[in-house]
């Protein structure tokens, strides 16, 4: 009898002890990222539309999901409204909602899917820190703001309490994505630069009644730092194990604008440094290189012979010639 039981308690503590790595798989977390760390990391996206922004962070928290979903985009770009809508609803796709909301942005997609470490980065940020995420947004269109980069137009409506800079769209049933280089708008401008054409927007899509079933018209109570999806509250603490795809579009068009200098300026006590993109791969239209010639081997220099041996040479072969003939 004591035997059985001490057999059954090496048992249970053999399975305790093997569970624990599975329990560790998804009980850690990633490490806390600095404020300066964050503002880095949500600076391209930043000065997204508040709508807009809820659902990429809140999409970035999938990232195993976005390469698919970005092809998915890609292969339906151009449509309409209610035809992506029909087609979204048809397909029974896999997907969070959030994830399902950025299909009629394939560029939004494009962009979290060719950079899948910062996309991972960002939604393990947004899950463990999200207050901290939410104020480096605020960081950094404060910051956008004061430099006159940050300014309503005729696609977004710039407002908010003192503290918190919210983004809406201006026709709340279109959103338009802003393109822009995070080394320009979050720098001092030199003097006598435009700064109005620094933030460029493409074209608008409208969210028709199709697509609102999937979040759209909410965004962020920033006061208490909460993210409105789908008409509720946010909330996701659990991460899962995350594997990196590779994406890769055989024919891409992106419209991209020359990276400005990196003037190293500070501000107060932060200084901010965008992350910048990956040197391009060197061009190999030609890689023929011709071989450069061959050195040139200068033979030696004849050696003068002195007059002695000179003449000595001259009387023995006069002398061989001699006794040839008297052969």
């Amino acid at each position: 009898m004591k035997l059985t039981n001490l057999i059954n308690k090496m048992n249970v503590a053999v399975l305790m002890v093997a569970a624990v790595p599975a329990m560790a798989q998804y009980s850690s977390q990633p490490p806390l990222l600095a404020p300066q760390e964050l503002d880095n990391l949500v600076s391209r996206i930043a000065l997204y539309p508040d709508p807009l922004l809820a659902q990429v962070l809140a999409a970035a928290t999938y990232p195993n999901d976005i390469p698919d979903a970005a092809r998915w985009a890609d292969d339906r770009r151009g449509m309409r409204s209610d035809d992506l809508a029909a087609a979204i609803n048809g397909s029974n796709l896999p997907w969070d909602a959030s994830i399902q909301a950025l299909l009629p942005f394939p560029e939004v997609l494009d962009t979290m899917a060719r950079d899948m470490n910062w996309t991972a980065r960002l939604g393990d940020a947004f899950m463990v820190q999200r207050d901290d995420v939410m104020d480096a947004v605020q960081r950094m269109r404060r910051m956008a703001e004061e430099y006159g980069y940050l300014r309503s137009n005729q696609q977004v409506r710039v407002s908010g309490d003192p503290g918190y800079i919210e983004i809406m769209p201006y026709d709340p049933a279109v959103i338009y994505v802003p393109v822009y280089d995070p080394y320009v708008v979050y720098a001092p401008p030199r003097p006598g630069v435009y700064v109005g054409g620094a933030i460029v927007f493409g074209r608008g899509f409208s969210i028709g009644f199709g697509l609102t079933r999937w979040g759209w018209g909410g965004g962020f109570d920033w006061r208490s730092h909460n993210v409105i999806v789908r008409e509720r509250v946010w909330d996701r603490r659990v991460s899962h194990p995350v594997t990196m795809p590779t994406y890769r579009r055989e024919t891409v068009v992106v419209e991209r604008h020359a990276p400005a200098v990196d003037r190293g300026w500070t501000r107060d006590e932060r200084s901010f440094r965008p992350t910048p993109a990956p040197a391009p791969a060197p061009r190999m239209e030609n890689s023929y290189r011709p071989a450069p010639p061959a050195a040139r081997v200068e033979s030696a220099p004849r050696r003068e012979m002195p007059r002695h041996e000179e003449s000595r040479g001259r009387d023995n072969g006069g002398a061989r010639e001699g006794r040839g003939r008297g052969h």
